[in-house]
């Protein structure tokens, strides 16, 4: 048995450094990965949202009314997006285009000014009941602060100012089940079916099975998309079973139709299956193509609204976020499940994810190799 030698585990050594040379997307990843997760939670994570879009529905636009919300605008938690009458303003909450929707009544400077407290009503889209929060605490405040000035008799009163009636709605008890539930079909989709069609023709290529099919008159499109149906149908089980734990253990609701949600949930496979796919024809074997699938669904998990508030981001990072198709699906499958939204309010959040697919696709099609160097 020999020694060890010094010289010998120096070779070993450096083999593996030249290596990792030659192995330029594993080294971007060691680099990569510890940089996006630093920026990531350094600066896009907030769980404290501010500037949420919020629109005022104005029966008495009084002094007292614009001195409420240009307080409300000033403390930097709302981002006031107009002034909207009560069916545009559900409208705007269906489509979550807002967060709020403050309604000031009719009498409502009269009130005050006798002493009164008018009913201030707020309506929060509560999907996600910690994007709302910190911005519910400070209306709350708002009222002795905004008041008191004009009314002093009010400031020392036991009643205050305004009678503030919060409304949650879609989410009336806050339950994090109704939010994170419907999230979790997004995440273990683009987790599973970008993986498996990651991995599939980087192993026929290892294993050398690829060359029968490249001696096939198949064309490319033929075979992307051969590769890629059996997998929809994996999605498709996995999204059954998602939805019968979600009803019956977690009792998530399910306002919508089943029908129109399947439709969403078949278009988001579509895109993780075309993304793995097109990772499959990039990548040079398996390890490879985790590591795309990894340097993906990282910023999938942390930029999408899945686990931080969306809108408690920097506008770089919804930027980045917006291209991203979990994005979108989660906005659609909470908006049919807890909102019973139909088609028509879908299209804004389904024409991304139309987008990114047609995208990724010819992307796929233009780096599929016909050979195999």
């Amino acid at each position: 048995m020999h020694g060890f030698s010094f010289s010998r585990w120096l070779g070993i050594l450096l083999k593996e450094f030249i290596q990792l040379r030659r192995d330029r997307l594993t080294f971007g990843m060691i680099v990569g990965i510890p940089i996006i997760q630093l920026m990531l939670f350094g600066f896009a994570i907030n769980s404290d949202p501010k500037h949420l879009p919020t629109a005022i529905v104005i029966a008495d636009p009084g002094p007292f009314a614009r001195a409420y919300v240009a307080a409300m605008a000033n403390s930097q938690y709302f981002k006031i997006v107009g002034q909207v009458d009560e069916a545009q303003a559900d409208t705007l909450l269906d489509r979550s285009e807002v967060q709020f929707v403050v309604t000031f009544p009719a009498g409502f400077h009269r009130d005050l000014v006798r002493g009164r407290s008018p009913t201030l009503l707020v309506e929060a889209d509560a999907t996600d009941p910690m994007a709302t929060g910190g911005a519910i605490s400070v209306l709350r405040q708002l009222g002795v602060e905004v008041f008191a000035p004009d009314l002093p008799g009010r400031q020392a009163a036991a009643r205050p100012p305004v009678d503030l009636r919060i409304h949650r709605r879609y989410n009336p008890e806050g339950i994090t089940a109704y939010n994170v539930v419907p999230g979790l079909l997004g995440v273990i989709l683009t987790m599973t079916m970008v993986l498996m069609t990651g991995l599939a023709m980087t192993r026929e290529r290892e294993r050398g099975t690829f060359e029968n099919l490249l001696s096939t008159p198949a064309t490319p499109l033929e075979v992307m998309t051969g590769k890629i149906v059996p997998y929809i149908l994996i999605g498709l089980l996995q999204v059954t079973l998602v939805l019968l734990a979600a009803r019956w253990i977690f009792d998530v609701p399910m306002h919508g139709s089943l029908l129109l949600l399947y439709a969403v949930v078949l278009l988001f496979i579509c895109a993780n299956l075309t993304l793995g796919i097109t990772f499959s024809s990039i990548a040079r074997n398996q390890l490879q193509a985790m590591q795309m699938t990894f340097f993906f669904f990282l910023p999938s998990m942390l930029l999408s609204g899945f686990m931080f508030p969306f809108r408690g981001m920097p506008e770089w990072a919804q930027a980045i976020g917006s291209v991203l198709p979990l994005t979108h699906f989660l906005l659609l499958v909470r908006g049919i499940l807890l909102k019973g939204n139909g088609l028509a309010a879908l299209w804004d959040q389904t024409w991304p994810i139309l987008a990114f697919i047609a995208v990724v696709l010819a992307i796929g099609l233009k780096t599929f190799r016909r050979t195999l160097d």
